[in-house]
């Protein structure tokens, strides 16, 4: 598909050389020509006029015109009479290296998307208005790389109010996500010596061991039972620093237990270590007391990583690092080194969302409809006999089935329902006990049950 370009005339770098004896009729010819031969210029995209051209060229128009005709008699281009001259569907292109064709899933019940359909698009329309129009002009540089100071100040009054945070926007850095801010954390671990990292299993496995190998450290597996992480397990490695996700784990779903909170913290300060916390489904709880971040217990012993990604959508691409005191600076210095800073406007429109309470709205909207399809999974899953676990917040729970997980999956695959196991986030990618990890996040209630009954038989087989 070609690109139909606005406005009176698209650009088009050619190049002339005025200094060699070939004629300019033929150079314009032979670069044109070649161009549409290698696909720089597609098939039905259009040309600047014959005027337009020779006025960027410093040329005569009569000469592009001939050149137009020419390159028309040989079937390269088309021209209709009040319409532009555009490359012809003759032309012969260079065929495309075909890429693999990605199967469609009609229903997806991947894990961690959240509803793309609900993204309060008018909400965050109005925020970018407000925040082009109010932004003074001295902001629209590049700007603090922590990220926008109107941003690090909402986020750090939010967090203290909802998350229990002991947040300062001094000692905060905005990300692109959870998956910069763990980078630089890590690389910013790795400068102050710290190259073991131990990770909850199951949980990331391939992104830790990833994240690890590119920050320079080294990636430790420790067992999560029904209470979180097992801290006993974590005293007896290396590890001067652990990842998490204490209020909602992923991806087995359980709290972090108050006991084993204290003996983290313990163990931080026993071994001069970092706790990084990733605040992950915390937006999203049905039937539990509110749980606060752990780093409001500990903040100097604490990273604490955030975004939005499943609050809003993963496209806003904008999360936030809050730092002990005495890792700030050099998680800024590696944000610095990474990209010079998150999108500035975007984070502007997103302290808009924040203080305007639409995003608070929009949490309150989210809750009933993500809680009402967690009751739709539980009940299609009921159906068949299948205990389902991890539910007590965000939108992804635990099946624990008694058919062979990869088999469930290929099966499912046949009949055009996407499934996914919890071998793939165990380090070691055992498939035993055997259990399914179903998101339900971004999958209406009709769905969930249609799918459900489309595969529960083969939980069993």
């Amino acid at each position: 598909m070609s690109v139909e370009w606005s406005g009176l005339g698209p650009e088009l770098l050619v190049k002339l050389d005025r200094d060699t004896t070939t004629p300019l009729k033929t150079q314009l010819e032979s670069t044109l020509r070649t161009a549409i031969q290698t696909g720089r210029l597609g098939v039905g995209e259009r040309l600047p006029s014959s005027r337009e051209l020779a006025s960027t060229l410093g040329i005569s128009r009569g000469l592009v015109q001939d050149t137009y005709a020419q390159l028309q008699a040989e079937g390269y281009l088309t021209t209709r009479v009040g319409s532009a001259t555009r490359v012809a569907n003759t032309a012969q292109l260079p065929p495309a290296t075909p890429r693999p064709a990605k199967p469609r899933i009609g229903t997806d019940f991947a894990a961690g998307v959240p509803d793309l359909a609900n993204f309060p698009r008018n909400d965050w329309v109005w925020a970018m208005r407000e925040a082009c129009r109010s932004v003074p002009n001295a902001m629209l540089d590049y700007g603090d790389p922590r990220g926008s100071p109107q941003l690090r100040e909402v986020l750090a009054a939010y967090l203290r109010r909802v998350r229990g945070a002991a947040a300062d926007p001094e000692r905060m850095v905005i990300s692109t996500g959870f998956s910069q801010g763990l980078a630089v954390t890590l690389r910013a671990l790795a400068a102050n010596g710290i190259t073991k990292i131990a990770f909850e299993d199951p949980g990331y496995a391939d992104t830790s061991v990833a994240a690890c190998a590119q920050s320079g450290t080294t990636a430790i597996a420790v067992p999560v039972d029904e209470d979180g992480i097992d801290v006993d397990a974590l005293d007896a490695t290396p590890a001067r620093a652990v990842v998490l996700t204490p209020a909602h784990q992923w991806p087995t779903g359980v709290v972090l237990a108050p006991q084993r909170r204290q003996a983290l913290v313990e163990w931080a300060a026993r071994k001069d270590a970092v706790i990084i916390e990733d605040d992950y489904d915390a937006e999203f709880r049905y039937d539990r007391e509110p749980v606060g971040v752990l780093q409001g217990l500990a903040p100097d012993r604490v990273v604490a990583i955030g975004t939005v990604s499943k609050s809003l959508v993963p496209a806003v691409r904008l999360g936030w690092v809050v730092c002990p005191p005495g890792l700030a600076d050099a998680v800024a210095e590696q944000k610095s080194f990474s990209d010079r800073g998150s999108p500035g406007l975007d984070q502007l429109t997103l302290a808009r969302m924040i203080e305007s309470g639409r995003f608070d709205r929009h949490l309150r909207r989210m809750r009933p409809v993500y809680a009402q399809r967690r009751t739709a999974l539980v009940e299609a899953l009921a159906n068949f006999g299948i205990e389902v676990t991890g539910l007590a917040a965000g939108f992804h729970a635990v099946a624990h089935i008694r058919a062979d997980e990869h088999a469930v999956i290929e099966m499912a695959r046949e009949q055009d329902v996407g499934l996914y196991g919890m071998s793939a986030q165990r380090s070691n990618r055992a498939a035993t006990p055997s259990q399914l990890v179903l998101g339900f996040g971004n999958l209406t209630e009709r769905a969930i049950q249609a799918g459900i009954a489309k595969v529960g038989h083969l939980f069993d087989t």
